[in-house]
């Protein structure tokens, strides 16, 4: 059963018509076999043109990089369906206030309000 509401650290409430977790789910779940599948891909594609490769490295490089990307997309899906399970989906992992429901709406596996996040992206 899915809860409809966020707890955070400091027991902040979202009501279920501000955020809907099921559909949120969802998507996380359609996130995850889609990036499953381009992995499988991927590694697929890797393996049956070896003569390829070796003329078209950059082609080598975009798949390397697309298998990285995904991969870490598919972390984060991961890591948010982790923190649904437990009870902490939509909390900021740095303020831990709630993240926005229209940026979870968005990037429902973010692990940051937006405020935290530009905060990150500025210190990079």
């Amino acid at each position: 059963m899915v809860n409809n509401q966020i707890i955070g650290v400091h027991d902040t409430h979202l009501a279920p018509a501000d955020l809907d977790l099921a559909v949120l789910r969802e998507n996380l779940l359609e996130q995850r076999l889609f990036r499953q599948e381009q992995l499988r891909q991927i590694a697929a594609t890797s393996g049956a043109d070896a003569p390829l490769r070796q003329r078209a490295a950059s082609q080598t490089e975009i798949r390397v990089q697309l298998a990285a990307s995904a991969r870490m997309v598919l972390a984060d899906v991961e890591a948010a369906l982790a923190r649904m399970d437990e009870g902490g989906y939509g909390a900021c992992g740095l303020c831990r206030r709630p993240i926005e429901s229209e940026r979870l709406a968005i990037v429902p596996q973010a692990r940051y309000c937006t405020r935290c996040q530009q905060v990150r992206e500025a210190d990079r």
